[in-house]
């Protein structure tokens, strides 16, 4: 059995410019709508190939890129293998770079903070169960592809 994952493509919006703290939940938001900008990588469509069935997370990017990379029938699309969902606050005025909120808000999650999101705790707990079901999956059909997330394709 074989399980492959692959990152979804470059999103169509992109993370620049400065924000406060109460405009970061929006970004989270139109970023987690966007589609993908460009076409996958060959060696990624190579690779992809040898694989019998895709999985994604529901985000469009996910989905796109599942399809980009020639799955025309994705066998499932789930919540269970999104991106950690970062954790932001609803309200405040400090202002730093798009880029800074990402570090600070990663680090944070990693430190258990999870306010409008989820700490780096609670989505290994959530990459368990996924990681599971693909298991379960490349048992099944013998090869898997997950076409998910950066922060959760990283093992640790």
């Amino acid at each position: 059995m074989e399980i492959t994952l692959i990152r979804h493509g470059k999103p169509t919006f992109e993370l620049k410019g400065k924000a406060k703290a109460r405009e970061v939940g929006e970004i989270i938001r139109r970023y987690d709508l966007s589609g993908i900008a460009d076409e996958p990588p060959e060696n990624a469509k190579q690779r992809a190939s040898a694989c019998h069935v895709a999985v994604c997370s529901d985000f469009i990017r996910s989905l796109e890129s599942a399809k980009a990379l020639g799955f025309s029938d994705i066998l499932l699309s789930d919540p269970v293998f999104r991106e950690i969902a970062i954790p932001h606050f609803k309200q405040g005025t400090l202002t730093m770079s798009v880029n800074a909120w990402g570090m600070l808000l990663r680090c944070l999650s990693v430190l258990g903070f999870a306010r409008n999101g989820e700490s780096l705790a609670m989505a290994k707990q959530r990459a368990q169960v996924a990681a599971s079901i693909l298991i379960d999956m490349a048992h099944e059909r013998q090869s898997v592809l997950l076409v998910g997330h950066g922060f959760v394709n990283f093992p640790s």
